[in-house]
């Protein structure tokens, strides 16, 4: 295995409006290798419209949630550098190039991506503030962007990290497990946008599940 070997996985569930275009922009980056997208038991065209854009696409049985696709899509893969990124991402997936660099170079050992400011309004911010908070509680690390699941890390790193937290709270998690080991963990700003909550019944909803998952991923990292 080569240790620049680069895989892009992607967790994706009725991502059938942008995974064509996220995989088609990964595959156009020189650098990455195989694309996998793990289709968490999708009810739309989300994994004919990935393997018709170049990716190799993995079928859960059930939707299981993010970070169980993520840990089956990790043992399936054979890459020195792992990406990590959603499939709502569209053409700006390009913008994963910025976070390759750094990792490649030997300059971190996760990278993770700095959004924009939204687009429209969301939530309040408890969400981002409770993660910000357990983040720098536990390991010192400020994050402007403690939620971003898109990430690039060695698989040094992956293999620290696994298995991944269950449900929305994955991505803080593994931020913790990742400087508590002693990685190096640089965020850096990307243009990239993704689909959006909004203020509707929907979106609390999310933001609420969101909240309890971190607020139980932080639990369990008092203990460890």
């Amino acid at each position: 295995m080569s240790l620049k070997r680069v895989v892009a996985l992607i967790p994706a569930f009725n991502e059938e409006k942008y995974i064509g275009a996220t995989v088609a922009s990964l595959a156009a980056l020189p650098e990455v290798n195989e694309i996998v997208v793990v289709d968490d038991a999708s009810t739309d065209r989300t994994a004919q419209l990935a393997a018709a854009a170049g990716a190799r696409v993995i079928s859960m049985p059930r939707n299981s949630g993010k970070g169980a696709a993520l840990n089956r899509g990790s043992a399936d893969i054979n890459a020195g550098v792992i990406m990590l990124l959603d499939g709502d991402l569209g053409e700006t997936a390009r913008e994963a190039r910025w976070l390759l660099e750094p990792v490649l170079a030997g300059q971190a050992d996760m990278t993770v991506a700095r959004f924009p400011p939204p687009r429209r309004k969301g939530g309040f911010g408890l969400v981002k503030g409770l993660a910000r908070k357990g983040i720098k509680f536990y390991t010192g690390l400020e994050m402007q962007s403690p939620l971003s699941g898109q990430r690039v890390m060695t698989r040094q790193v992956m293999e620290k990290l696994l298995p991944f937290a269950s449900g929305y709270g994955v991505e803080v998690g593994l931020t913790i497990k990742a400087v508590r080991a002693g990685f190096k963990v640089l965020e850096v700003p990307v243009q990239m946008t993704h689909a959006e909550t909004g203020r509707d019944l929907k979106g609390f909803w999310h933001r609420g599940r969101q909240f309890c998952h971190v607020a139980l991923v932080l639990a369990r990292a008092a203990v460890k």
